[in-house]
């Protein structure tokens, strides 16, 4: 299979005209959605999609930023919320984990205020004058019983076609005054991960809807209007492919910097310690005096000495602005978030 194609026959989904279609995924269609209400005459749409959180709230820490505090903490929730499930053994796929990733996510950030964790009760539309409008939000509650049901159900569809179902099932639903993009996007990769058995929430679409932003729209409104599952699975699927080769190949491209790393530390005489913390830069490019005092067990200014030598070899620098002091390695960061 090459990197954009997908064959969406392997993955036992009907097309979307064929007599099966209609039968096989009636079930998927969450009632509401048969119901929300939506201004006559105007285009039905989807909600527009927050950017890429992964790629984009990087880029802004590390560049110039109108509010460089607030795409900081974006990243920190993220980062926190993505730790919420391994940390909480009662935290399977459901309402409470969607109301968790939402307030986590949503905590000290711009919107914080709209009701962090909890379902929306008001109307809510999206862009102005409205291109999609939700579900009312005394619906909410409902649909996203079943949004629950479904994410346990025995369903005989691909796991990852099932995963981009209940994807598209949340964003229809837009359960939050502010901050669903965001939790989609997590909940999908959370989803892969268990449906797909991955180790960890390794494969993150966002880069690829973002990339696609008015065909992924469009996917989806063709769901809405047509029922064309066959259309949105294979648009999702292409997505996939394309997303699991890039990351191989960023992978590939990782272990050649670690290696590179390794050899720069040789050259400035290399420790055991040294080349651990090159290690433990690949897990987190970030790294504060502090941290690596704590990890090593040595003296702070051992630590802040270590890291010295390590933006001598070009390794990390200083990162301006942290109120600590802390070094990243954007080399590391330009591998797995640059273009």
């Amino acid at each position: 299979m090459c990197p954009g194609e997908a064959n969406i026959d392997a993955f036992g989904v009907p097309a979307a005209g064929s007599p099966d279609f209609r039968i096989e995924l009636e079930g998927h269609l969450l009632r509401g959605l048969r119901v929300r209400a939506f201004e006559p005459g105007r285009p039905l749409r989807l909600p527009v999609l927050e950017r890429s959180e992964e790629k984009l709230r990087i880029r802004k820490v590390l560049t110039t930023s109108a509010d460089p505090r607030n795409a900081r903490r974006k990243v920190s929730n993220y980062a926190r919320a993505l730790r919420l499930r391994p940390e909480r053994d009662d935290l399977a796929l459901s309402s409470r984990l969607i109301k968790a990733l939402h307030e986590e996510l949503m905590n000290g950030v711009k919107g914080a205020y709209r009701y962090p964790g909890e379902f929306r009760r008001l109307r809510n539309q999206i862009g102005w004058p409205s291109r999609y409008v939700p579900p009312p939000g005394d619906l909410v509650p409902d649909l996203i019983n079943d949004f629950v049901r479904y994410l346990h159900s025995d369903d005989s569809v691909d796991s990852l076609v099932r995963a981009f179902i209940a994807h598209y099932q949340f964003e229809a639903i837009h359960p939050f005054m502010e901050g669903n993009g965001r939790v989609g996007r997590l909940l999908l990769a959370l989803s892969i991960e268990e449906w797909c058995d991955l180790s960890g929430p390794w494969l993150y679409m966002s880069d690829f809807f973002d990339r696609n932003k008015d065909y992924y729209f469009d996917r989806m409104f063709a769901v809405s209007t047509d029922g064309d599952w066959s259309g949105w699975i294979q648009f999702c699927l292409e997505g996939v492919v394309d997303q699991a080769t890039d990351t191989a190949a960023r992978c590939g491209r990782l272990i050649d910097l670690n290696r590179d790393f390794h050899e720069r530390v040789q050259h400035i005489g290399a420790t055991s310690r040294l080349s651990a913390l090159v290690d433990d830069l690949f897990s987190n490019p970030v790294v504060r005096v502090t941290d690596a005092r704590d990890r090593h067990d040595v003296t702070y200014p051992t630590a802040r000495s270590d890291l010295k030598k390590l933006a001598n070899a070009g390794i990390v620098e200083l990162l301006q602005g942290a109120p600590q002091i802390t070094y990243v390695s954007r080399l590391i960061l330009d591998v797995i978030y640059g273009d």
